[in-house]
């Protein structure tokens, strides 16, 4: 787009559908600055002039700002209704030059809000529109003057400070070489260009032009100590939202830095902005923050403690000593959880509940078997419940006194078998040794001893002993009474006992032998099958013994038959062989013993009688 001279230094744009033909004849220029300042409560004017080709007319004015994002004319904007008047003039018009006009928009009664930047539109008969970029920038103000930080050395504490006027025709800030400065409202002495601030000092300077001395400057000064607070106030709960907030008095604004005061009292990381916001909060954000509000006059700071609320975190248990806990000995259990605030604790032991103090560690100082057992607490506030991991406790201890039983109950008859049994509440468990009263240990170990064919010299008191790396302990006696069988003599060792029987079947056997013998050879006559020079001789060394009285049962029997011949009578010899250690029964009382396993012989007289009628 070709611009005019006039227009140079401006950006000018045509809005227009079609597009319009001749745009070189088209320009708006607007008054020399396009920055005016104006108070609050005054009126202001806007200039500008305008070029359109000779072929087009206009058919409407209007004034807009760029709040809106289409042009809206300010005679139909609600804000400015009774405000705006446009003061609009044709100059000239011509064929080859143009048409040319001046517009001049008035704003009265001036508003914080009109602070925008302005423009003029024009609509042709065509269908065209034009209008430019930039416009006119109005700033409303309470003050026209205004005071100046200049730039100050890093290692020095006072500033340098000068009054300038807000805004003036050329678009350039200029001080006044004759300024009225103030501190505290309070005019000084003095008058001049500028002004030596003390960094952090207290107090407010505003300067005013000479002659104005009824529109100061805004005053500057360091910040005000920072207001802070909670938002949302009360008690903070972990997980909800919580937001700190900042506020500080100061002109220049103050730029505002939040940290948290560390365990050292010095700060920790640093957030910038009037608000440190926690989506969600938690428990380790409870502490002291600090902020800190500064520019370029000074810094003041404020700290804020919060204490967030939460319920019991897992409980953990410890026991003291560590190690193996002996009985008699002390042991203290406690109980931590972190919570707020501080949670009560219940105990348990076995899951049963134990009456224990709720905030204190438990001490133990003589510890009994029965505190043996699995442990766990319980941590609790008004936020929550939370329970700890189980721990067990193992006491060790020695044997208590030991039970003894046996079995089968009851008479305990010899040959039989017997088991007692010894049992003791013992930590670690314990190992048993059986012992038989006067006649020490029966070197069976165990729980169990058994003894098999049991005889009356096994009979007795026993008992048992119960021993671990505690220490050891006795049971009572148990005495076994063994009763003898009435068919097992008590006297002398089995093997006489059956040999003695061995010995009378065997003499009844050749007794019978014989006297069969002894019947049939009566019945021959003399002469007939005998032997007449068959005598009988007498043993040389005879030994006499009735043994009808080792025969009870046969003599018995014989007795009760009627008896009426006597034959003569027999001899019988009986070899008995037996080792050196064996016993001669008793019934052979005339037997002689010559060496270890002589044979002896033994005689007896065995006299038969017969009936008076014996059947064939």
């Amino acid at each position: 787009m070709n611009l005019s001279t006039a227009a140079r230094g401006f950006v000018a744009f045509l809005l227009s559908v079609p597009a319009l033909q001749g745009n070189d004849g088209w320009a708006v220029t607007y008054q020399a600055s396009n920055n005016v300042c104006a108070l609050r409560g005054s009126t202001v004017d806007i200039y500008c002039n305008y070029k359109f080709p000779y072929a087009y007319t206009v058919e409407k004015i209007l004034w807009f700002t760029t709040i809106h994002n289409e042009p809206v004319d300010l005679k139909d904007d609600t804000d400015y209704t009774g405000r705006v008047e446009y003061s609009c003039f044709r100059h000239s018009c011509y064929r080859y030059s143009g048409c040319t006009g001046t517009c001049k928009l008035k704003i009265k009664d001036l508003r914080q809000s009109d602070s925008a930047e302005y423009k003029f539109r024009i609509t042709t008969n065509k269908g065209g529109a034009l209008s430019d970029l930039p416009g006119v920038k109005l700033s409303v103000t309470d003050h026209w003057m205004e005071v100046i930080i200049l730039p100050r050395p890093t290692s020095q504490n006072w500033l340098e400070l000068e009054c300038h006027r807000m805004c003036h025709l050329t678009g350039y800030r200029t001080y006044s070489m004759h300024s009225n400065w103030y501190r505290n409202e309070i005019q000084q002495r003095y008058e001049g260009k500028s002004y030596w601030f003390n960094i952090n000092s207290e107090y407010r300077v505003s300067c005013a032009a000479t002659g104005f001395k009824h529109l100061p400057s805004p005053s500057v000064y360091a910040p005000e100590t920072p207001s802070v607070g909670v938002t949302p106030p009360g008690v903070i709960k972990e997980g909800s939202s919580v937001s700190l907030t900042c506020t500080s008095e100061a002109n220049p604004v103050a730029n505002y830095t939040w940290s948290k005061v560390t365990t050292d009292h010095s700060p920790g990381h640093t957030v910038q902005g009037q608000q440190l916001s926690f989506h969600p909060i938690q428990s380790s954000d409870s502490g002291q923050y600090l902020c800190k509000a500064e520019n370029d006059l000074g810094t003041k700071s404020s700290p804020i403690s919060i204490d967030v609320k939460y319920a019991p975190k897992t409980p953990s248990v410890s026991v003291r000593p560590p190690g193996e806990i002996k009985e008699g000995g002390s042991v203290t259990l406690s109980c931590s959880s972190d919570a707020n605030p501080a949670a009560n604790y219940t105990w348990f032991r076995d899951n049963q509940p134990l009456p224990w103090e709720p905030s204190r560690p438990y001490t133990c100082d003589s510890v009994s078997s029965k505190d043996r057992g699995t442990y766990r607490c319980h941590a609790e506030n008004q936020y929550g419940y939370l329970g700890s991991n189980s721990v067990f406790i193992d006491v060790l201890y020695a044997p208590k006194t030991p039970s003894v039983s046996v079995r089968p109950p009851g008479e305990i008859k010899e040959g039989g078998s017997v088991t007692l049994s010894c049992s003791s509440d013992a930590n670690p468990a314990a190992d048993y040794t059986w012992f038989r009263e006067h006649g020490g240990s029966v070197e069976e170990l165990g729980e169990n001893y058994t003894i098999s064919n049991i005889t009356t010299e096994l009979g007795g008191n026993y008992y048992c002993e119960a021993r671990n790396a505690v220490g050891l302990q006795n049971s009572t006696l148990m005495f076994l009474n063994v009763t003898a069988t009435p068919s097992s003599p008590s006297s002398g060792p089995t093997t006489v006992a059956a040999g003695t029987v061995a010995v009378l079947l065997a003499s009844i056997l050749l007794l019978i032998f014989l006297w069969m013998r002894r019947k049939k050879a009566s019945r021959k006559a003399p002469g007939q099958g005998g032997r007449p020079d068959t005598r009988q001789e007498s043993p040389p060394c005879p030994v006499y013994d009735n043994v009808s009285a080792l025969t009870n049962r046969s003599a018995s029997a014989a007795q009760r038959e009627p008896i009426e011949e006597q034959d003569d009578p027999h001899y019988a010899s009986i070899h008995i062989s037996r080792s050196k250690n064996q016993d001669v029964p008793r019934g052979f009382a005339g037997a002689l013993v010559e060496s270890d396993h002589t044979e002896q012989v033994l005689y007896s007289a065995i006299n038969l009688k017969r009936p008076k009628a014996v059947p064939e």
